[in-house]
């Protein structure tokens, strides 16, 4: 076998050997240093990709219904309709929704889009998170009647308003003729959410049941929004409350048809970056050919002697892919650890390129998210680390099968 104790004894001799060509040294050293930069920087970035899918998965999740029924117009005995969709035992819990559009302003000079949602804070808990979200206030303060209104954080800074500061909504919906006139109707600010996804917390305002209904007169989308024990069975558990449980005149959605575009475009960026950072760490690796050869041309001598003394063909091989196998390992450990520790330490590097720079590294209109998360996974360092060990691997096997060639007679004549 290549990998035999003899071949694997000379293969550390020569690694450890002190004496010969100082820049094979140098070509070697860069390789090891190839082969860590790229192995860590893939993990890093990997590591990156599954915290922005978990922080996205979590915050969107706990902001959204798993499950939205709606209906068009008055949602009918919408407890009723609660009771029957809760026996299933994928559904943990349900509240009622009019979601419905609008515009929002504070004057003439500050005017933004928003979506508007009408819910029942007593029970909005049982379907969201969106109660343990508030950051200022509390759901419970919208109250009937008295025109209260939920605003984003982001959205809140954007219109330059507080709690307890008013906003006109202006809404254009109506039953026809006249009444699709705009409307403007004044709301005052009793609460202030962060979900922690930029574009929701610009983008959405939230109003008492009660007043959305009157607000909307019909013309909103009504809805019972669906909480499941496992958010990732949405889509087999909407077509079976289409088949078995939804009353006629009703249809139901889930969060991987409104939202799933984000998951797969962190998705697809995943799989192209750990491509594109594999072609660097397959440069470094491949560095290696351009050492083994150099190394193989500085020990033809000692090749030559080898084979006399009855050393064999394949062995000589094992020699070369055994030493080349040893430079990539020590590159490969010298990766993991510090992806390793880049990771669990790349809110400090963050931290610190910002202050240097005196800008943000995140856009949170871009990123959805102002932080940078990650989630180091063992199985993704296994991968890595798998795909590293070959692509050094299979950079041996040219120079190796070129120093088992050598001449014996040629190599000694020519020294």
């Amino acid at each position: 076998m290549i990998f035999r104790p003899l071949p694997l004894g000379i293969a550390w001799r020569y690694a450890l050997s002190r004496r010969g060509n100082r820049f094979i040294s140098f070509i070697a050293a860069f390789s090891v240093l190839g082969i860590g930069l790229g192995v860590a920087t893939l993990i890093t970035v990997l590591a990156v990709m599954n915290g922005f899918e978990r922080e996205v998965r979590e915050r969107l999740l706990g902001s959204q219904a798993h499950v939205t029924v709606f209906r068009q117009g008055e949602l009918l005995d919408w407890r009723a309709l609660a009771e029957r969709l809760t026996a299933d035992p994928a559904v943990t819990g349900a509240a009622p929704v009019l979601l419905g559009e609008g515009l929002i302003t504070t004057g003439s000079e500050r005017i933004t889009g928003v979506q508007l949602q009408g819910l029942l804070p007593a029970v909005e808990g049982r379907a969201s998170r969106l109660p343990d979200l508030m950051a200022t206030g509390a759901l419970d303060d919208l109250v009937p009647g008295q025109r209260g209104i939920v605003l984003g954080t982001a959205l809140a800074t954007a219109l330059a308003v507080g709690r307890g500061d008013t906003v006109n909504l202006v809404t254009a919906e109506g039953l026809g003729g006249l009444d699709n006139l705009p409307r403007f109707r004044p709301y005052t600010v009793v609460g202030l959410m962060t979900v922690g996804l930029h574009d929701y917390d610009r983008g959405t305002a939230l109003l008492h049941l009660t007043d959305a209904a009157e607000l909307f007169q019909g013309s909103a989308r009504a809805g019972l929004r669906l909480r499941l024990a496992d958010p990732f069975a949405a889509p087999a558990v909407v077509r079976e409350l289409a088949r078995e449980a939804l009353p006629p005149g009703y249809w139901a959605t889930d969060w991987t048809r409104t939202h799933g575009n984000y998951f797969a475009a962190l998705q697809h960026q995943r799989r192209m970056l750990f491509f594109i950072l594999v072609l660097i760490v397959a440069v470094a690796a491949f560095n290696l050919v351009a050492t083994l050869v150099m190394v193989v041309h500085d020990k033809r001598s000692d090749i030559a002697i080898l084979r006399t003394l009855g050393l064999t063909p394949l062995a000589v091989v094992g020699v070369f892919v055994s030493q080349g196998v040893l430079i990539g390992l020590l590159g490969l450990l010298l990766g993991v650890l510090g992806g390793v520790v880049l990771t669990w330490n790349l809110d400090l590097l963050v931290a610190l390129i910002e202050t240097l720079l005196d800008a943000p590294l995140l856009a949170a209109e871009v990123y959805l998210l102002s932080a940078l998360p990650t989630q180091l996974r063992a199985g993704d360092v296994a991968s890595v680390g798998a795909v590293a060990f070959a692509l050094a691997l299979v950079a041996t096997l040219y120079p190796a099968w070129r120093a088992a060639r050598t001449p014996p007679a040629a190599a000694l004549r020519n020294d």
